[in-house]
């Protein structure tokens, strides 16, 4: 049977209801690229400074508290400021525990452009692609054969942005338990590398200086992240070398 004319009025309302949490994502992303980007600012943290820290030292859990919840709505609606937020983690924290509240409210802040692309895009996607014939199932198979290949090479290539590596596994159907663990995971090397130089803000703000974002380019740390993504590419490579050998 056919639709009747009720199912074809319900039908965009569903579409555009599964659209609705990507499409306020980007619309607050759009705004809040252009009304933060001069809030959310090394400046700002300098100027704040002591008042941040007099608020930890008052009311330590409240200040954890906040600080995540803020860091998950940067990521979670691609704000700017999330170096700077990871700045701030270990400015006001250290290292340890900072890195371990940078990277734990960066994966939550990806989990959810994560399941609101999926809602949106994702699966209707994903299904597509494994029924389709040609070049687009063949990419849809090999990302599928090398899933965790692929998810750890693009949290810690430095290059590929952060809202990218959260969409691209939604839409081509990464289950949501391996998107968590390898965004974790992933994460933690530039996550480590960045809130370590927020531990040490203390002395760059006496020096009136700037700390140094490039740092992760620099070769004693772009080395051993170099390294992960060999290892992460590992499988792939012996998958490749395998299927030219016959085996």
């Amino acid at each position: 049977m056919g639709k009747t004319v009720e199912d074809k009025r319900i039908a965009p309302r569903n579409g555009l209801g599964r659209m609705l949490p990507l499409l306020v994502i980007l619309a607050v992303a759009l705004v809040g690229g252009y009304w933060l980007r001069d809030w959310l600012s090394f400046e700002t943290l300098r100027d704040n400074r002591h008042a941040l820290l007099f608020f930890r030292d008052s009311h330590y859990g409240v200040t954890v508290a906040v600080f995540m919840t803020v860091y998950v709505v940067i990521v979670a609606f691609s704000l700017p400021g999330s170096a700077i937020a990871t700045l701030t983690g270990g400015f006001l924290f250290s290292t340890f525990p900072g890195v371990a509240f940078n990277v734990t409210a960066a994966t939550v802040g990806a989990v959810l452009i994560f399941l609101a692309a999926r809602w949106g895009l994702g699966e209707r996607l994903a299904a597509k692609m494994e029924t389709s014939q040609g070049a687009v199932k063949k990419i849809k198979d090999g990302i599928d054969q090398n899933q965790w290949s692929m998810l750890f090479l693009i949290r810690l290539v430095p290059a590929v942005p952060f809202f990218v590596a959260n969409l691209v596994p939604a839409l081509v159907g990464v289950p949501l338990g391996r998107f968590v663990i390898s965004t974790f995971l992933g994460i933690i090397p530039g996550g480590l590398v960045y809130t370590s130089v927020g531990a040490g803000l203390g002395e760059v703000f006496e020096r009136g200086e700037t700390p140094n974002l490039g740092i992760i380019f620099e070769p004693q740390i772009l080395l051993p992240i170099l390294g992960l993504c060999l290892l992460a590419m590992l499988p792939m490579m012996v998958k490749v070398w395998k299927g030219r050998k016959g085996v």
